[in-house]
């Protein structure tokens, strides 16, 4: 039998978007603070990791400024003391993370569930762990060039680093315009190298093109990772004609290619 009411139904953005932009930067340095206020000033987000136990790095901003320094961003995991840890025991990168953890929940009063790998150190058997150690992500250094989303969280490769032609690749990202599909740009460096390349202009420039876009997502890296689980929880009739949202944040859908949908949370919906 042929159903001629079946429904297109596709996941959107916060708001029917279909793009979303956001950015990774590791270690803490000084170079952070002109960093942050760069995004700030025009309403960009990402993700900091940071490692608690480097406190006693001069070139590293005190632990004590964290928590107000990255407000309005994601602060996560980046070990402890930043070794390789492919090469370390698997106990000792469980204490590296956890370490790593606790000390920044201590700064931050939240949980904390990301993690850059430090190096871009990783394995298997660590990838396999870290859901154990409460840590819904992971990101590699490696790059794709792309703008697609991603297969593993816990391989979650970005975009670009800032110095792989980033305004070139704003400007593709800012012309994609087939709304069927997801886009994400990821952006990924330490800020410190702003300074060793004297090219703190590239970020200016890219962040004055991409802040305000209408149809863009501003997001933290825990952000995506788990608007996409609430979305992959969305519980839809065989009919297409009622959702429920089992999740406690709400999410958008597109239906028939017409009209955008917020489902929130904990709520069923007539579509």
């Amino acid at each position: 039998m042929t159903d001629n009411t079946l429904r297109t139904i596709y996941v959107c953005f916060p708001g029917g978007k279909h793009k979303v932009l956001t950015m990774s930067y590791d270690d803490g340095r000084q170079e952070d603070y002109r960093l942050v206020e760069l995004f700030n000033r025009h309403g960009i987000r990402g993700t900091f990791n940071l490692n608690a136990g480097l406190e006693s790095d001069t070139r590293r901003i005190p632990q004590s400024e964290w928590a107000e320094l990255y407000k309005g961003h994601e602060i996560a995991c980046h070990t402890y003391t930043h070794p390789t840890i492919a090469r370390c025991p698997i106990e000792q990168v469980a204490r590296q993370i956890m370490a790593d953890r606790e000390g920044l929940e201590r700064l931050t009063g939240a949980p904390v569930r990301g993690l850059a790998y430090p190096n871009g150190s990783t394995s298997e058997r660590i990838r396999a762990l870290l859901p154990m150690l409460g840590i819904r992500y992971a990101r590699v250094v490696q790059t794709t060039g792309q703008f697609a989303m991603p297969e593993d969280f816990y391989s979650w490769a970005g975009t670009c680093h800032h110095n792989d032609r980033l305004v070139e690749r704003g400007k593709d990202f800012l012309a994609l315009f087939k709304t069927q599909y997801l886009y994400l740009m990821y952006v990924w460096g330490h800020s410190y190298e702003f300074a060793d390349y004297d090219n703190w202009h590239v970020m200016e420039e890219f962040c004055a093109m991409m802040g305000g876009q209408e149809n863009i997502w501003y997001a933290t890296n825990i952000e995506i990772a788990d608007y996409m689980d609430a979305a992959e929880r969305l519980q839809f009739t065989a009919a297409g004609d009622r959702v429920c949202n089992p999740s406690a944040i709400p999410v958008w859908i597109e239906v028939d290619r017409e009209k955008h949908v917020e489902i929130p949370g904990g709520a069923l919906v007539e579509i």
